[in-house]
């Protein structure tokens, strides 16, 4: 790529996600006019939102923010798992065991290892051969015949991005739903617009053959007339409007709902207010109503408001895998500036075979100055960095997968959830730390852990320019009690040595 369209294709990133953003004020502003035409009005908008943001919405996933003003690190973990959705084409494969905590010990527990064996509706079963899903996952093996059992049971259920549960909680409304009686029987409360969006994509696919089971939005800019009653049985939203349709606007009578589902709880209280808000629409609900809830962690503060929402729950966990640094060689490289940093990265390049690298950068400034030189050498170049929208970021992503690019400069905003199996090199070219400068561990183990996937030996690589990132090297060092060895770039023998 010549360095002139390189530099466009950076401009025109940055502008877009200026405009988008800016467009995005425009209409918050706009919200705020009281409305002259009413509803006519609220699907004009609708749909305008639709257009300028295809498939879903903003950058950084706080599309609705229900009144509250969400901190970066907040978005950022809402844009995480909007990207992870918007990524995922398949189900992960994942080894983890699934730990099991029944409400009734005494209780058989039942696990399937067929869609059949549950005796869905045909039309659901249908549904759920028509999106690819031929056998249960592991999490859904154990909660869908929980999810379905009479009486209903209770569920918390510890689950990452790409495990089926948002499939399996959308099989377990579908089924629960009686479609001759026209009003809202299940509520979906997810953290922000978007992810909203996308659990309503996948009922939507899954009741494809049900046409006769209706769907509604609970989102902000979804205005209805006032004193109409909704006739969908399903409604999904975020959380303050929810409230608003069930305590204020009265849209939604919450006594006739018998699923509750709370999905991504740990982005939910991460969210100022959206904690207050879920806990007011479950008291409003009734006892006989079906509570699950789903989260990908469970620090402390998740198993609190957890147990506040559901109560005598079973409880899945799954048992994560630890992430390891056995699979991987590391070293580093001693360097004075970065222009010597780009001079080894370069050498590397010319001695070794590399399928496909990642590379990771401490500020956009640098990955935008990095993907440009490696451009200018002849290399497949694809840029990640926080500030593009998420479809955008998807989109890269995809690329980069498919192997058009076979480099990937990056910023943090990369370093969770993504899973490229040709990813045989990690390149910290910054290490990783945290605001106040101290080593982060965590971030380290997610980025070079990108190679030690499927089974295959990895190979990090981590830039020095300093006594203070060698202090913070030593220090990660400790911490894993894992030696990172050097390694000389002008030496090509010896780089060719780390690939064999």
């Amino acid at each position: 790529m010549a360095t002139d369209s390189w530099a466009l294709a950076v401009d025109e990133q940055e502008a877009a996600a200026e405009s988008i953003s800016t467009l995005q004020l425009n209409e918050k502003e706009d919200k705020q006019k009281p409305e002259e035409n009413g509803e006519e009005a609220n699907t004009v908008e609708i749909s305008l939102f639709f257009s300028l943001y295809p498939g879903t919405g903003t950058g950084k996933a706080g599309g609705d923010a229900d009144k509250t003003d969400d901190n970066d690190d907040n978005e950022d973990r809402a844009a995480q798992s909007l990207l992870n959705k918007l990524i995922r084409s398949n189900l992960v494969n994942t080894t983890n065991q699934v730990e099991v905590l029944q409400r009734d010990p005494n209780s058989p527990l039942y696990s399937v290892k067929s869609f059949e064996e549950l005796r869905l509706k045909p039309q659901l079963l249908q549904g759920v051969y028509a999106m690819g899903f031929n056998r249960p996952s592991k999490i859904q093996e154990t909660a869908l015949p929980m999810m379905l059992a009479e009486p209903p049971q209770n569920l918390i259920a510890q689950s990452q991005s790409g495990t089926g549960k948002t499939a399996a909680f959308v099989l377990a409304m579908l089924s629960h739903v009686d479609p001759a009686n026209k009003w809202p029987q299940c509520l979906c409360v997810s953290p922000t617009y978007e992810l909203a969006l996308q659990t309503g994509k996948v009922i939507e696919q899954m009741g494809k053959f049900y046409p006769e089971v209706k769907l509604m939005y609970a989102i902000r800019g979804n205005k209805l007339e006032r004193g109409m009653k909704l006739q969908e049985q399903i409604v999904i939203g975020t959380p303050g409007t929810v409230l608003d349709w069930c305590q204020k606007l009265r849209f939604i009578d919450p006594k006739k709902i018998k699923v509750f589902v709370l999905d991504e709880a740990d982005v939910m209280i991460a969210t100022q207010g959206h904690q207050d808000q879920s806990i007011r629409i479950q008291r409003m609900l009734p006892k006989t109503c079906q509570m699950l809830l789903f989260s990908a962690t469970f620090e402390e503060s998740v198993w609190n408001f957890a147990k506040r929402i559901v109560p005598d729950p079973n409880i899945i966990k799954l048992k994560r895998e630890e992430e390891t640094l056995d699979t991987i060689k590391q070293y580093y490289v001693n360097c004075n500036s970065r222009e010597e940093k780009f001079q080894a990265l370069c050498n590397i390049y010319g001695a070794i075979t590399i399928a496909q690298a990642m590379i990771f950068c401490h500020t956009r400034k640098t990955a935008a100055w990095l993907a440009g030189e490696l451009s200018k050498e002849g290399h497949q170049v694809a840029l990640l960095s926080g500030e593009m929208v998420v479809e955008q970021r998807a989109a890269v992503i995809d690329r980069f997968r498919q192997g058009k690019e076979k480099v990937l400069v990056t910023t943090n905003v990369c370093a969770r959830g993504i899973d490229v199996e040709q990813v045989s090199v990690v390149i910290n070219f910054d290490l990783p730390v945290d605001k106040d400068g101290n080593p982060d561990n965590e971030t380290y183990l997610h980025r070079i852990g990108r190679t030690g996937r499927f089974g295959k030996r990895g190979l990090a690589i981590n830039m020095v320019d300093s006594k203070a990132s060698m202090n913070i090297l030593n220090r990660i060092q400790e911490h894993f009690n894992k030696k990172i060895e050097k390694l000389d770039t002008d030496d090509l023998d010896e780089i060719e040595k780390i690939a064999n």
